[in-house]
């Protein structure tokens, strides 16, 4: 080692292994770089923001953000972030409770009393760890005939929410992603501090952090400066997917990647709460027996867990705190590595920027002497070993089905009618849709503006066809009476 008079040991080897720190971030850089090469100025694209020992060490934006202006992408660009919002509602609640105005285990029909009496109770918790029960408000409206570019309110949630008089599960037994829980959070702290829950956030969180462009949208037609419209591809034209959404909690929090960095930050070094409320906020949400929340197990050994708006999870050995966010065409990630001190933040207005893997994967250009390689997959591919299907010849008449059908919980009707060997669903703001045939009173369909539904007919003792049966990935059996 080469001695330098005055210098300590340590000093002189942090000044030796600055510059190849530096090369290192340097060629990390350039390596994000290429993950989003494919953006350009006739493209939409990304910001994205990484931030290593409480540092940002890489920024930058790519495409365009607005492709009707050529306006490009910089990281100053306001992105909708979908779901990611979701861990600054359940802040906002974590800050109420840590001031005593909220329990985790109140009863929400204290605050919403509105709400149908289930004769079981929902807690605050429940809605916090996607174990209420209730029925998920993006699932309800599809299937009520809502289409995602329809403006949504809060208010129009709270009372399609009103109406439904049974759950999905008891509450606490059963993780089922639900954004009407986050809807209803939100609700609470604006029933609880007598302020809008966007005015709230921005005093508590917001403006504490210096996030000056951030702010949760419940006005669709307010103006913001700077932000990005989001966009699909279809037949190689890029088409906005136009959103108006007014009901944050869910959702609709718009931001930066540069006022998202102060975020990430914040888990480090606490300004708004303290270090005993980030660790609870870290923690697994947990079932009501004791077991924790399971988001997803994708192997062996290889399970997410969720906790509060945030997902925990092991990528190559080691732990991760991520959430992503999908709404109209925006997609977006942040992930935390807090053993490594590594937080990225990636936020895009292309539908299809999934496809490029830029998410936590970026960790294998920053901390890859960290990082064990991954085992071998064991999981089975989507079709292997799946049986061949063969015609079945079904003795129940299609036309069995016909006629209309009311739900007074979705305050909507269809009608169905059988054209040649097909079951046609109908509902005034939906294009008809063609039913696949599963059983003798069962079909499935999924559409533009619906999510994949499974449904079933159902009969009185005489055989007659009384009403159907309809699920998808967040309503389970809501039922529909035949009322022609």
């Amino acid at each position: 080692m080469i001695k330098i008079p005055g210098l300590p040991a340590l000093c002189i080897l942090l000044l030796l292994s600055a510059p190849a720190y530096s090369q290192s971030l340097k060629e990390a850089g350039k390596k994000v770089d290429s993950l989003f090469a494919s953006y350009n100025g006739q493209t939409p694209g990304a910001a994205v923001a990484i931030v290593k020992d409480g540092k940002v060490v890489f920024k930058k934006g790519y495409g365009t953000a607005d492709l009707e202006y050529d306006k490009p992408i910089t990281t100053k660009t306001v992105f909708n972030i979908a779901s990611v919002s979701k861990q600054f509602t359940a802040f906002a609640v974590y800050l109420l409770e840590g001031q005593g105005k909220l329990s985790f285990d109140d009863d929400i029909r204290k605050y919403i009393p509105e709400l149908h009496d289930y004769r079981t109770p929902i807690k605050i918790r429940h809605l916090l760890a996607h174990t209420s029960g209730l029925r998920d408000q993006a699932a309800l409206l599809t299937l009520a005939g809502w289409r995602q570019d329809d403006v949504l309110t809060t208010e129009q949630v709270l009372k399609m929410l009103g109406r439904q008089k049974s759950l999905n599960y008891t509450p606490g037994t059963t993780f089922n992603y639900c954004n009407s829980g986050y809807t209803l959070l939100a609700e609470i702290v604006h029933r609880v501090s007598g302020k809008s829950f966007a005015a709230y956030t921005e005093e508590n969180i917001f403006k504490p952090l210096g996030m000056t462009n951030t702010l949760f949208e419940d006005n669709h037609e307010l103006l913001v400066k700077n932000r990005a419209r989001s966009y699909e591809r279809v037949n190689n034209q890029y088409y906005h997917k136009p959103i108006n959404n007014s009901n944050p909690g869910p959702s609709n929090l718009l931001t930066t990647v540069e006022d998202l960095v102060k975020w990430t930050l914040n888990f480090e070094n606490p300004v708004v709460g303290n270090r005993k409320l980030i660790q609870a906020f870290n923690e697994p949400s947990y079932l009501d027996n004791g077991k924790k929340v399971v988001l997803r197990v994708l192997g062996e050994g290889d399970t997410i867990f969720h906790a509060k708006g945030q997902n925990l999870s092991v990528y190559k050995g080691v732990n991760m705190i991520t959430h992503g966010g999908h709404t109209a065409g925006f997609r977006t990630f942040m992930g935390r590595f807090p053993g490594q001190r590594l937080a990225i933040i990636a936020l895009s207005n292309d539908e299809h920027n999934e496809r490029l893997g830029a998410r936590w994967q970026i960790a294998d250009f920053y901390i890859k002497d960290q990082l064990q390689a991954e085992p071998a997959s064991n999981r089975m591919p989507a079709n292997a070993n799946r049986p061949a299907t063969t015609p079945v010849n079904y003795t129940v008449s299609l036309q069995d089905f016909e006629g209309e059908y009311y739900s007074d919980e979705l305050a909507t009707t269809y009608t169905f009618s059988a054209k040649k060997d097909t079951l046609v669903m109908k509902h005034l703001r939906l294009d008809d849709l063609a039913l696949k045939r599963t059983g003798e009173n069962k079909f499935t369909g999924s559409g533009a503006h619906t999510f994949l539904f499974e449904m079933e007919f159902l009969r009185n003792e005489a055989g007659a066809v009384t009403g159907f049966l309809v699920s998808n990935f967040g309503v389970k059996n809501l039922k529909l009476v035949k009322i022609k």
